[in-house]
C-alpha cells in the first residue's frame, strides 16, 4: 500500500477492512469488484473501491492493476462528503506518478 495507506487501513472498522480485501482479493483473482468506479483525472486503469459499513460510513480505496502485473493500492480514506476532497485525490495521482517513475 502506497505511503501511509496500511495505518490508515488498519484504523478502519473491521467490517470495512473484511469489505475492502474482500473487493482487492477479487481483483488479484481477475473477477471485476462489486462496487467501483474509474479514476482517469488520477492516472490509466486506477479505480475507486467503494464501501460502506452498517453505520454508513464511506470508505474508499483507489488503486490500480497496471503495474508489474499486481494490484497496487494508491490510497485509502474515509469519505466524509458526497464529493471525493482534492487533497485525497492529489495524494492518489502523486502515488501515480511515483510509481510511473518508479516503472521506465
Amino acid at each position: 500500500m502506497g505511503g501511509n495507506s496500511l495505518t490508515i487501513w488498519r484504523g478502519f472498522p473491521a467490517e470495512a477492512q473484511r469489505e475492502g480485501g474482500f473487493q482487492l482479493d477479487l481483483m488479484q483473482k481477475g473477477v471485476e469488484p462489486t462496487n467501483w468506479r474509474p479514476m482517469r483525472g488520477i492516472g490509466t486503469g486506477v479505480i475507486e473501491l467503494r464501501i460502506w459499513d452498517d453505520a454508513k460510513r464511506t470508505y474508499r480505496i483507489i488503486c490500480t492493476a497496471r503495474f508489474a502485473n499486481r494490484i497496487v493500492v494508491l490510497h485509502v480514506f474515509e469519505k466524509k462528503s458526497q464529493k471525493t476532497p482534492q487533497r485525497e485525490i492529489e495524494i492518489a495521482r502523486q502515488r501515480y506518478k511515483d510509481l510511473e517513475r518508479a516503472f521506465r
